[in-house]
């Protein structure tokens, strides 16, 4: 799986190149924007790819232990309850969309598992291992990175569990 480079240069996000340098294969996918539809289900429409492959990136507050970070796919929904059993917390919410930024460096539509400003345990819904490729965001509204998710678990450390309703 080599990377793919369309006629212009993709530009380079913080998650091509740690993937670069971990020696992950990857190859990009370029979407129009959709401001108001950040669902990540256009993407899929648009990759013409199942959308149980692309997976969004959430970021969670548990009531004790603070911050983690569940991977599920688009067309699903997070159980909050099995989330948090999975997260080892008696509850857990959704942070506030305006503390996104500063906690992750990432803005809403643009939020990826892979290079937060800090690194936080992440889950990632286990029928990622279904595929041989997911698509995962590249770290910017506008991109998607399309990866093994056995790399992708292993590289960002993360645990595979059921997330999702």
């Amino acid at each position: 799986m080599s990377s793919h480079h369309s006629d212009h240069t993709t530009e380079k996000t913080n998650v091509t190149r740690l993937l670069e340098t971990a020696g992950i294969p990857f190859r990009t996918f370029e979407y129009e924007v959709d401001e108001n539809d950040l669902s990540g289900m256009h993407i899929a429409e648009e990759a013409q790819v199942d959308p149980s492959c692309m997976f969004k990136t959430l970021v969670m507050k548990g009531e004790k232990k603070g911050y983690f970070v569940c991977c599920l796919p688009v067309c699903d929904e997070l159980d909050l309850k099995k989330v948090a059993k999975a997260f080892g917390d008696k509850k857990c919410d959704l942070i506030p969309m305006k503390s996104l930024r500063d906690l992750t460096g990432y803005i809403r539509g643009g939020c990826s598992p892979i290079g937060m400003k800090k690194k936080f345990p992440t889950l990632v819904d286990e029928t990622a291992i279904l595929f041989d490729e997911i698509y995962i965001n590249a770290g910017m509204r506008g991109m998607m990175v399309i990866v093994n998710p056995n790399q992708l678990v292993e590289y960002i450390d993360a645990t595979l569990v059921d997330l999702v309703k």
